[in-house]
């Protein structure tokens, strides 16, 4: 329990050295950062069905090393045998659709996922730490994300898959009158990730991120561990590429506008679900639902480059089925475009 708590702790706390330094700075953590708009869909996959897109348009700081004394003490207090580093804020809006396999039909396909959409807005609070563990350094990252918004018709996830699919020319989803009833989503999402110090070979880098955290609210509620591993150069630049929840994520942040560097990545991630609300339905009314696995894990393979604190990634991502009655296991793709100003 000591591990998910010290995420929320600490970023919270990081969060307050940041907002409360702010004012006496000439370099407001308001100025700069990182803006990043991430693109997931499906048909980049080469399919058409479940989890069918996701926007991202997000903005994290620069690095944040001051703050107030008695902040400072409280973070020393909290970890003791961390050197804490740098904190950042961030803030995000984004919206996912999500639909059944045959969107052709207009009836109810009731062994199938219900039509629903998921428009929100986040603010985030990251804080880096140096650790030692079994006598080996670790940069460790804490994030926590919160995260409120609308599912339903006011998540406009209808007027917007319509939209498109008539102006790329596609199939017309016809069932979107099925789809979630209108309710209010909260999530609070905290997660921690170790990065391990890079190994050199043949000019290049490798290392791993291993990572611990979980979500609860009444859109997603879990736990989830998993493992990215990198090879390229330049590791340093980042902590991996963005995704959008639930899937595993880096950090939208880059550290640097000068050094160029890249990577090819595989990760994986294992997810113990308790809630849903895409495949449960409705928290407070009744609405078409599907009987969830327990248990769901992503494989994720891509590369990205950084080139003078812009960062272009491509990831493919493998998921296991998510429900009972789901026919395959589904497949997307992510596209992320991250610039540092």
């Amino acid at each position: 329990m000591r591990t998910l708590r010290a995420p929320i702790a600490l970023a919270f706390v990081t969060a307050l050295v940041i907002a409360v330094d702010a004012p006496a700075r000439a370099d407001s953590p308001f100025t700069g950062g990182t803006w990043t708009l991430l693109l997931e869909n499906d048909r980049l996959a080469d399919t058409d069905r479940h989890y069918s897109h996701g926007t991202r348009l997000a903005w994290v700081s620069d690095k944040q090393t001051g703050g107030p004394d008695w902040v400072r003490r409280t973070l020393d207090f909290l970890y003791p045998f961390a050197e804490v580093r740098a904190g950042r804020i961030g803030f995000a809006l984004g919206q996912n659709i999500y639909t059944p396999e045959d969107i052709a039909r207009s009836d109810l396909i009731r062994d199938d996922r219900p039509y629903a959409g998921w428009l929100y807005v986040g603010g985030s609070v990251h804080a880096e730490t140096k650790q030692t563990l079994a006598g080996r350094p670790f940069d460790i990252l804490d994030t926590v994300e919160i995260d409120l918004g609308m599912v339903g018709s006011a998540s406009l996830a209808e007027p917007t898959q319509k939209f498109v699919h008539e102006l790329i020319d596609t199939t017309r989803p016809r069932g979107w009158r099925h789809q979630l009833d209108n309710e209010p989503g909260l999530v609070i999402i905290g997660e921690r990730k170790w990065r391990t110090l890079p190994v050199m070979f043949g000019g290049l880098e490798a290392d791993m991120i291993p990572h611990l955290g979980g979500a609860v609210g009444n859109v997603f509620t879990h736990l989830n561990a998993g493992s990215t591993f990198r090879i390229g150069q330049n590791l340093w630049l980042d902590y991996g590429p963005p995704h959008i929840q639930p899937a595993l994520s880096g950090l939208e942040a880059v550290d640097s506008k000068g050094a160029i560097g890249w990577y090819l990545f595989a990760g994986v991630e294992g997810r113990a679900i308790g809630r849903n609300i895409f495949l449960d339905g409705n928290t407070f009314s009744d609405s078409h639902s599907v009987d969830k696995r327990s248990f769901v894990g992503d494989f994720q393979l891509g590369a990205a480059i950084v080139y003078r604190g812009a960062r272009l990634a491509f990831t493919h991502v493998y998921r296991t089925r998510e429900f009972d009655g789901q026919r395959e296991p589904d497949s997307f793709a992510a596209v992320s475009l991250s610039v540092k100003f």
